[in-house]
C-alpha cells in the first residue's frame, strides 16, 4: 500500500529529539518503550489508520503489535474514524481512495480475488462500516476490506432470481468487541409494482428466502402520473411544455441505493426507480412507497439518493435561468413534500451549465461526496452539510495527467473489520 505519510521517520526524529533535550522532556521520565504492551496497543490504536502500514518499519516490538490480535481488538474499540473515499474510475482498474483526514490520495493494492478477466471485471456496489461489496458480471458478489485486502465471496443466488431485474443492493455492517463483526447484503429486485427482496447474513453463509413487498396504499393518492410512465422522466421546458424522455442511467448509478433505519427502529431501504422517482421500500412492515418527483424542472437533470446522519437525501442538478443549479433535498413525511436543506454557491454550479452533466453521490456523516462528469469535464466537490461549506477536492494525478472518477463508496479505514 503506497501512502505518502511516513511515521518510521516522523518517530525516529522524535527518539532523536527526546535524546537530545534529556530530561527536559516531559516524556524522559517515562518512555514508550517502558509502557507494558497493553497500554502501547491501545495508544497506537488511536494512529490515524494509514500510519498503520508503517509500524512494522519502526521497531521489532512494534511489529509485534501491527500482527497481534489484541491489537485488533483495540482498534475496534475507537468509535469511528474519518471516512475513507473509494473512487470508481470508468475501467474499474484503480483502487484509489480520498483519506478526507488527511485531505489526500492514496493509492491501495488490489486483492488477488478482485483479479478477474477481463470478461468479469467487478464493480463496487456497496459499502458500510470498514467493507465494500463488490458484483462481477456473472452476479456474484465478493465484500472486501480493501485496507488489509481481505476478501470472501458470497455465496450464489438462484439463476432464477439473477435474471430479475434488479433494483437495489445494499450492505449494512456490525461490529462488537466479543465477537466477530458480521453484515448482511440485501437486494431488492422486480418490476413495479411488484417487488421482493432477499437478505444474506454472513454469520450463516446463506440467503434468507425472498419476501414480497406490497405498495403502499398512500401511493395511490400522490403519485403525479399514472402507471404508464414506467419507461420515461417527465420535465418542463423553457416553452412550459411537459416533455417525455428516456432517463439514461450511468451505470454507475445502476443500484444507487441507500439502508437506514427509521423512527422504531425499521429497516428503509431507498433507491432510484428507472423513472427517477425515489423509492422507499420498508423491509420490516415489507412494504414500499414511490415519493413525488422533484418538479418543475426545466431541463432533463441528474439526481442521486444518499445517507447522511441517519437521513436520506436526495441531491439534483438541473438547469434553471441559463444557469445550472445543485441542490440537496429531504422529504417531509408529516407534509408529504420535499424540502430543500443546502445549494451549491451559484459561481460554483454555473460552469456546468449545457454540460450534460452526470452526478454520482455519497454521503458520510454530515458530508456528501459529489462526482461531477461531463465530455468536456470532471470535478469531486464535498458538501459539510453543518457548515453548508463546498469544497472541491483536488485532482488525482497520474504520470501528470488528471484521472476521472464516476463515482465514489464512502467507508470507515478498519483492519479490524473482517469478511
Amino acid at each position: 500500500m503506497e501512502l505518502k505519510d511516513d511515521v518510521s521517520a516522523s518517530v525516529a526524529n522524535r527518539k532523536r529529539k527526546s535524546q537530545e533535550i534529556d530530561n527536559s522532556s516531559i516524556f524522559s521520565g517515562f518512555p514508550m518503550e517502558d509502557l507494558n504492551q497493553d497500554v502501547l496497543e491501545r495508544v497506537l490504536s488511536w494512529l490515524p489508520t494509514s500510519t498503520f502500514f508503517r509500524l512494522t518499519s519502526v521497531c521489532k516490538r512494534w511489529k509485534s503489535v501491527a500482527d497481534s490480535a489484541s491489537f485488533r481488538l483495540a482498534c475496534a474499540a475507537v468509535p469511528s474514524r474519518d471516512p475513507w473515499f473509494f473512487m470508481v474510475d470508468p475501467n474499474l482498474s484503480r483502487m484509489v481512495v480520498f483519506d478526507s483526514a488527511e485531505r489526500n490520495w492514496k493509492r491501495l493494492n488490489r486483492p488477488t480475488l478482485l483479479h478477474e478477466t477481463p470478461n468479469h471485471n467487478t464493480m463496487p456496489v456497496a459499502a458500510s462500516g470498514g467493507l465494500i461489496c463488490f458484483r462481477n458480471l456473472r452476479g456474484n458478489f465478493i465484500v472486501c476490506n480493501p485496507v488489509t485486502g481481505s476478501c470472501s465471496e458470497v455465496s450464489s443466488l438462484d439463476p432464477s432470481v439473477q435474471n430479475l431485474p434488479l433494483h437495489a443492493i445494499v450492505m449494512k455492517a456490525y461490529s462488537s468487541l466479543h465477537c466477530s463483526s458480521h453484515y448482511k447484503l440485501t437486494l431488492v429486485f422486480g418490476e413495479i409494482p411488484n417487488l421482493s427482496f432477499r437478505v444474506y447474513n454472513s454469520n450463516t453463509n446463506c440467503w434468507e428466502e425472498e419476501t414480497a413487498l406490497s405498495r403502499n396504499v398512500v401511493d395511490n393518492n400522490r403519485l403525479e402520473f399514472d402507471s404508464n410512465d414506467d419507461n420515461a422522466v417527465y420535465f418542463l421546458s423553457k416553452a412550459g411544455n411537459v416533455v417525455a424522455t428516456n432517463m439514461q442511467r450511468s451505470p454507475f448509478k445502476q443500484y444507487s441505493s441507500v439502508i437506514t433505519s427509521g423512527k422504531d427502529g425499521e429497516e428503509l431501504v431507498y433507491f432510484l426507480s428507472s423513472t427517477g422517482r425515489v423509492v422507499a421500500c420498508n423491509l420490516t412492515r415489507k412494504s414500499f412507497t414511490e415519493y413525488p418527483r422533484l418538479l418543475p424542472v426545466f431541463s432533463e437533470y441528474s439526481i442521486d439518493v444518499v445517507e447522511c446522519g441517519g437521513r436520506v437525501l436526495v441531491v439534483l442538478l438541473s438547469e434553471f435561468f441559463e444557469s445550472a443549479s445543485l441542490r440537496v433535498w429531504w422529504y417531509d413525511e408529516d407534509s408529504r413534500a420535499w424540502r430543500q436543506i443546502a445549494a451549491m454557491p451559484p459561481a460554483m454550479s454555473h460552469e456546468w451549465y449545457g454540460k450534460k452533466v452526470d452526478i454520482n453521490c455519497v454521503g458520510a456523516g454530515d458530508q456528501i461526496l459529489i462526482c461531477l462528469n461531463s465530455a468536456e469535464l470532471f470535478s469531486y466537490v464535498l458538501c459539510d452539510l453543518v457548515a453548508n461549506e463546498w469544497t472541491e477536492l483536488p485532482k488525482c494525478c497520474e504520470d501528470g495527467k488528471a484521472v476521472e472518477f464516476m463515482s465514489a463508496f464512502s467507508f470507515e479505514p478498519r483492519i479490524e473489520a473482517s469478511v
